[in-house]
């Protein structure tokens, strides 16, 4: 359930209220209730939450309680979350952000653009060498954009985080290299994350890679890991 709350929330009301849930370390804006077998869980962005948890008669006490405490609308079951689209599906919920990536496609002008099938040539190792782009800022804001994009597409991140190495002075080809991925965005609109319940016993099995001084430049180091639970990606 997501629920719209207005700005009063940031009160003793609300710390009394969320006195016996956890609050989590490596995101602030997520707390946990947890008692026995029972599992509640909110997250909150400035006067925005989603709500859910095991127990339904848990879950409409709460969201009763809250309705009582504090001028809130219902928006009933997620759907759409800042700029994350949410659909049921026969065995779980999928992750994606096609409006999103659509609206920056319609930014740059390439709607219409031929897609391709790779985000960036496999051999191409951008560096500082080659003519300087005419428009940094409109090179900026096309770097920009697709990073909240990643949040579902982590096939992009990799190639996203190449490009922004070079706001301060893109090249030409650099400028490029952010039209092809957003080219393959384009070809694969539809993507996204799939989270599926799994069967006991748990399994976290995590997969890393590395490219030993791939840098041209500054023949820095780079690498990345990937970390599923079950058949979900996690990290």
């Amino acid at each position: 359930m997501v629920i719209s709350m207005n700005k009063s929330i940031w009160n003793n009301r609300w710390r009394i209220l969320i006195l016996a849930f956890l609050i989590i370390r490596v995101d602030p804006s997520l707390f946990i209730f947890h008692r026995h077998s029972d599992i509640l869980y909110l997250l909150l962005y400035v006067n925005d939450i989603i709500i859910t948890g095991n127990n339904l008669s848990l879950f409409g006490n709460f969201a009763s309680k809250l309705h009582s405490e504090f001028a809130t609308k219902d928006l009933g079951s997620l759907n759409y979350f800042l700029g994350l689209e949410a659909t049921p599906i026969a065995d779980g919920l999928f992750l994606s952000q096609l409006k999103y990536a659509c609206d920056i496609l319609a930014r740059a002008q390439l709607l219409d653009s031929k897609h391709v099938h790779t985000p960036m040539v496999v051999s191409q190792h951008l560096s500082f060498d080659g003519q300087l782009f005419s428009d940094p800022t409109l090179y900026k804001s096309h770097v920009g954009v697709p990073q909240y994009l990643t949040i579902t597409r982590p096939d992009i991140a990799d190639v996203v985080n190449s490009v922004s190495q070079f706001l301060n002075s893109p090249t030409t080809d650099h400028f490029l290299a952010v039209k092809r991925i957003l080219r393959y965005v384009k070809g694969t609109l539809h993507y996204g994350l799939s989270f599926r319940p799994f069967a006991s016993p748990r399994s976290l099995i995590a997969y890393s890679n590395a490219d030993w001084a791939g840098y041209p430049d500054s023949r820095r180091s780079t690498s990345g890991y990937s970390i599923y639970l079950g058949d979900n990606l996690v990290s």
